[in-house]
């Protein structure tokens, strides 16, 4: 559905771009969302090329976090995320692949296809068969995902129109969750027209910070 929309939809008069971790829509968190490939994300990171999502200034190398396995589509992922410390503030944060979710063992985009497939009426027992995760484990993503809608709406709304400043109003979808998923492939479709091409769901890690499916609340500082 996401990259559907991807296809779909016209693009608008965007603006430029702005250095990693300086996004108007992100507010502070322990935690930076990178793009996947290591190489890359310690290149920028002894560059200077990182910003503080606290105050902006640039981060350095600090270590790294636990090691965790990350279930993908394509077998098995181990992690290792970098930590990184502010010049500035001090702070420090965790580089988290955006691949992945804070606190979840899976792929973003396998839980993405599920979210997808929900939103279209399909079963969590079926869904679960089709990504090869435990029903259990697919029924707690969408019953998250369905208790956050609201909020999710309305987060990845205010990314989008900050995103495309000429954006006309976002549609309602027909429920809740569909309109949580609106959102999330509006902000997506700004974020590739101003920034280029990527998986959608890991463009949506990165404008959730992680947080999509967060455990706990408030997930967004803004909402507070």
């Amino acid at each position: 559905m996401l990259r559907a929309f991807l296809n779909a939809r016209e693009p608008s008069r965007l603006l430029g771009g702005r250095r990693e971790g300086s996004l108007g829509c992100r507010r502070w968190h322990p935690m930076l969302i990178v793009c996947a490939e290591q190489v890359r994300v310690e290149a920028e990171l002894v560059d200077g090329l990182l910003g503080c999502p606290s105050c902006r200034e640039v981060l350095g190398p600090w270590g790294h976090a636990r090691e965790r396995v990350l279930r993908c589509s394509s077998g098995d992922r181990l992690l290792r995320p970098r930590r990184a410390r502010c010049r500035g503030c001090a702070g420090t944060h965790v580089l988290l692949p955006d691949l992945a979710l804070l606190r979840r063992q899976d792929e973003v985009s396998v839980i993405g296809a599920a979210i997808e497939a929900s939103v279209a009426g399909e079963g969590y027992r079926r869904i679960a068969g089709r990504v090869g995760v435990y029903a259990d484990t697919v029924r707690g993503w969408l019953r998250r995902f369905a208790e956050r809608a609201e909020l999710i709406r309305a987060h990845f709304t205010r990314c989008a129109v900050w995103l495309d400043p000429e954006l006309g109003s976002v549609l309602p979808a027909g429920s809740g969750i569909a309109d949580a998923l609106e959102a999330i492939a509006v902000a997506v479709r700004a974020w590739v027209l101003r920034f280029g091409s990527g998986d959608p769901w890991q463009i949506a890690s990165r404008l959730s910070e992680g947080l999509l499916l967060a455990t706990r609340a408030p997930a967004y500082s803004w909402a507070t």
